[in-house]
């Protein structure tokens, strides 16, 4: 599985476990079973050629029954499929079945393919309720049913029109097109799987299904143009990944090939001097996100420490554990995307550094927006020198103010908070919701006053602060003493704080016993 990529980042959906282990158990023990899937039609053709013949065993006692029978049977599935696709539905009932010429006794022996579900429900139907087993197995049969309904009664269904003169290119354009349209993404999966079954080796493998082919390499190097097409236009990061999955699916790989050939190199820095076209970045970014490796760390300066560069890459920071932003010349116009990410439900960043980046107060503003989304999940944020001041404090302490905030570091070393901007944050400080457990304020022209406030406030919430940076601010010598003091009481998690003074560059790291 992991040597095609486009298959093996799929195995984190158990059904696609299920239909990955049914296909490739079968396949290997068969003397002469052909080539292992290498795409996701390729796959899904396999297993549903598996379920036929399983269906065929068990219920007739023998592989070859009346093919005419079983196309009229898994057409009627993949109508079924179609119409509560468009509708947006999961679950239909008995009447569903009957509509689309199914006998319900009948789909009951399609165990594997649709699952009967009993369940009681008050109301309108106290009956059986059907579905398919998931969601990619209904996507993968209306794009059988709708490209069958193409080439033998030339009916492109998803227009719901017939064209006499219309060419098979024509018809995967206008799904293209049909795919791009929707919001929500409900037809990407079945776009792929329209575009895999247009090529004749695939066709091949359904000739007891499919009565006639209607493709030819000209129409796939046709709809590979068109896709390429519309990767230069602007669209969603999402719609760019699964138009690559499409090309993928049409065995095209040119464009990944190209960028390849850039990351080949070891020198990404290249990526900055010679300039990529929009197709050429989302190349880029499929190839990142379908590396086989981790996407644990993402660091902007291994390809091009721009903000232009950043914004291209932007969901493969959203699919990162941690990314380093620091010294890459970004911008307010950076955090207001960067808010986008953590706000999502699909982000997987718990570490972000935008150190050394003139962020300024309304960059922060932007940014503490996403923090404060439940869906944020970031643990770890370094700001040390972003040209801040105290109107930044003010909305970082409504950060950690918040109850779906996860920050545990916070860094804002380097930056003109002085003593107000201390007093500004300290009011999240105390707050029960916040959890901080690291704070490093170097450098931030704090006074004795600023430590009055921070130590006032760990008096209020001694829960969870356990490690505080004052390096090279001026507590003065009763500062020292009111936060040194902390260290000692038991009552207090405090077991880190860390000063140096201007003065006499002395370190001074006071560590507190448990």
């Amino acid at each position: 599985m992991k040597s095609s990529r486009s298959l093996y980042i799929m195995c984190h959906i158990p059904v696609f476990c299920w239909i990955a282990a049914t296909v490739l158990e079968r396949m290997l023990g068969e003397a002469e079973s052909g080539e292992i899937p290498k795409t996701l039609t390729q796959m899904f053709t396999q297993f549903l050629i598996f379920q036929i013949k399983h269906k065929d065993q068990k219920y007739h006692g023998k592989c070859d029954t009346d093919t005419g029978q079983t196309r009229e049977m898994i057409l009627a599935l993949g109508k079924l499929a179609f119409q509560q696709l468009e509708t947006g539905n999961l679950i239909f009932y008995e009447e569903d079945l009957r509509e689309c010429g199914i006998d319900v006794r009948e789909a009951s022996v399609y165990s594997g393919v649709c699952t009967q579900i009993f369940r009681e429900e008050l109301g309108l139907h106290p009956g059986k309720v059907f579905s398919f087993v998931h969601l990619s197995v209904q996507e993968f049969l209306t794009a059988l049913f709708v490209f069958f309904s193409f080439i033998s009664q030339n009916r492109n269904v998803l227009e719901n029109q017939t064209h006499s003169k219309s060419t098979v290119t024509d018809f995967l354009k206008s799904a293209v097109d049909r795919a791009l349209q929707s919001e929500n993404g409900h037809l990407d999966l079945f776009l792929r799987f329209l575009l895999g079954l247009s090529l004749e080796s695939n066709q091949t493998l359904l000739r007891g299904l499919l009565t006639q082919t209607g493709t030819s390499s000209n129409c796939r190097e046709e709809t590979v143009e068109y896709i390429k097409e519309k990767l230069r236009e602007n669209l969603s990061p999402e719609k760019y990944i699964n138009l690559f999955h499409c090309l993928n699916e049409l065995n095209d790989h040119s464009l990944v090939q190209e960028v390849q050939t850039y990351l080949n190199r070891g020198d990404y820095r290249c990526l900055g001097e010679v300039p990529l076209s929009p197709a050429q970045w989302s190349a880029l970014v499929f190839v990142l996100l379908n590396s086989e490796e981790e996407l644990d760390e993402f660091n902007l300066r291994k390809y091009d420490p721009s903000e232009e560069c950043l914004l291209r890459l932007l969901p493969v920071v959203t699919a990162s554990r941690k990314a380093e932003l620091w010294d890459c010349g970004l911008s307010e116009r950076s955090c207001a995307a960067l808010a986008s990410v953590l706000s999502s439900n699909s982000s997987s960043l718990r570490e972000l550094d935008l150190s050394v980046n003139s962020l300024c107060d309304s960059g922060v503003t932007l940014l503490s927006a996403g923090l404060e989304d439940q869906h944020c999940k970031l643990e770890t944020l370094r700001l040390s020198g972003c040209d801040l001041s105290e109107r930044s404090c003010a909305a970082l302490a409504s950060v950690l103010r918040s109850n779906s905030s996860s920050l545990r570091e916070l860094d804002l070393s380097g930056n003109s908070l002085c003593d107000s901007g201390v007093t500004l944050l300290s009011a999240g400080l105390e707050d029960q919701h916040c959890k901080l457990e690291t704070l490093r304020l170097w450098d931030c022209s704090i006074t004795e006053k600023g430590c009055k406030a921070l130590v006032k406030t760990l008096k209020l919430n001694p829960s969870h602060l356990r490690e505080l940076g004052l390096g090279w601010n001026e507590p003065g010598e009763s500062g020292v003493k009111m936060l040194s003091a902390l260290l000692e009481d038991p009552h207090y998690k405090l077991e880190k704080l860390h000063l140096r003074t201007p003065f006499t560059g002395s370190m001074h790291r006071y560590t507190g016993g448990l």
